[in-house]
């Protein structure tokens, strides 16, 4: 790997962050007509983005499909592979997307007002579902969401705030997140030590050069690193510096793994006390106990999953780097507490946590277990 240092003027320009809330353009081949970005804020008046895809069949179900923290809509629309999208729309489905608050299509993980996944439970999951459904009237609604989008969905889900829902597909953590013990630990320390200097986790060496605050970071990313590459080195070999890996890398096309500064942003370590606090607690729990404009979550999700009501496939990949067996645990833990509920697990032999939805052969190995939920709902 040749590093290349720059002079200061061109170290300042590289340095600079979003500061409005513009979405970035989303990436794709479809033809631009049947693409409908919907101005979009959420109920605390935060701007977001929400994206329909026009199949041009109006009576087609609607799917709202939910990207993970830091990645962003783009993760459904690869336009180098057969993506998401493509499948859902050949299957006779209308896709919606939405871009919460912790998209990287959005300035907010760097910059703007602070927020917890309290916020995404209470404002931008029930608010697109509302407005989605003031579209689709009486059509069937289902979600396809992913790791962080998935979590907070459960929390949505379990308040009340996303009622009638026709299925769920959750993909790599629900209601159970939980961490190797060695990302749990890094994630903590990194928190405390970390914090007072730096307050996100950059991905693209590109836009912070080579003397910088975060070097260290992308160097501790690097060690026995198979990939020369310093994004890939602190997504797949590091996941932002907590040990973990993000994805199997040899599922990614040359493509998809060229465009891995695009398609994940930097990881705020602002919230980094929320999801500790879940993952402590192996469960998703509301943050803001003593704010009562969050009282309509509960404070714990587990404890409210009866209130459910529709049903759920949980899909994990069984090289989950992340989440390790969260979901089968997620299942196991249900049908011992909640027998009611229709809860599936499925588990995608030799995956890991992105390359489910980013993975050149995920329309193959992956979609297919979710087009067979949705169709045996629909």
């Amino acid at each position: 790997m040749i590093l290349r240092t720059t002079n200061s003027r061109t170290r300042h320009a590289m340095r600079k962050v979003r500061t409005t809330a513009a979405l970035r353009p989303l990436r794709h081949r479809l033809d631009p007509a049947t693409v409908e970005e919907i101005p979009f804020r959420a109920g605390d008046g935060v701007r977001l983005g929400l994206t329909r895809i026009d199949s041009g069949e109006p009576d087609r179900p609607a799917v709202l499909l939910l990207h993970g923290h830091t990645a962003s809509a783009d993760m459904f629309l690869l336009p180098e592979t057969r993506n998401l999208v493509d499948v859902l729309l050949d299957d006779g489905y209308e896709p919606w997307l939405l871009d919460w608050r912790g998209s990287c299509r959005l300035p907010y993980n760097e910059t703007g007002q602070r927020y917890t996944y309290d916020d995404v439970a209470l404002y931008d999951i029930p608010e697109a579902v509302s407005h989605i459904r003031q579209r689709i009237g009486d059509r069937p609604l289902f979600v396809v969401a992913h790791c962080i989008g998935s979590l907070t969905l459960s929390l949505s889900m379990t308040a009340g705030l996303v009622p009638g829902l026709a299925g769920v597909v959750s993909q790599g953590v629900f209601l159970t997140p939980k961490l190797a013990g060695r990302t749990s630990l890094r994630m903590s320390v990194a928190g405390e030590l970390l914090k007072s200097r730096i307050d996100h986790i950059p991905v693209d060496f590109r836009t912070v050069g080579f003397w910088s605050k975060y070097t260290p970071l992308f160097a501790l990313a690097s060690r026995k690193a198979s990939c020369p590459d310093p994004t890939c080195q602190i997504l797949h070999n590091s996941a932002w510096g907590t040990g973990a890996s993000l994805f199997v890398h040899e599922h990614l096309s040359e493509a998809t793994h060229h465009r891995l500064a695009e398609l994940l942003g930097p990881a705020p370590l602002w919230i980094l006390p929320h999801l500790r606090r879940i993952e402590l607690a192996r469960t998703v729990v509301r943050w803001h106990d003593g704010d009562h404009r969050y009282r309509a979550l509960p404070p714990n999700a587990l404890d409210a999953a009866a209130r459910i009501d529709t049903p759920v496939l949980l899909l994990a990949g069984s090289e989950n780097g992340l989440w390790l067996d969260s979901q089968k645990l997620c299942h196991d833990v249900l049908a011992r507490r909640q027998p009611q509920l229709d809860v599936t697990y499925t588990e995608i032999p030799g995956y890991g946590h992105l390359d489910t939805f980013l993975g050149r052969g995920a329309a193959l190995d992956v979609f297919g277990h979710i087009l067979d939920f949705l169709g045996e709902q629909r």
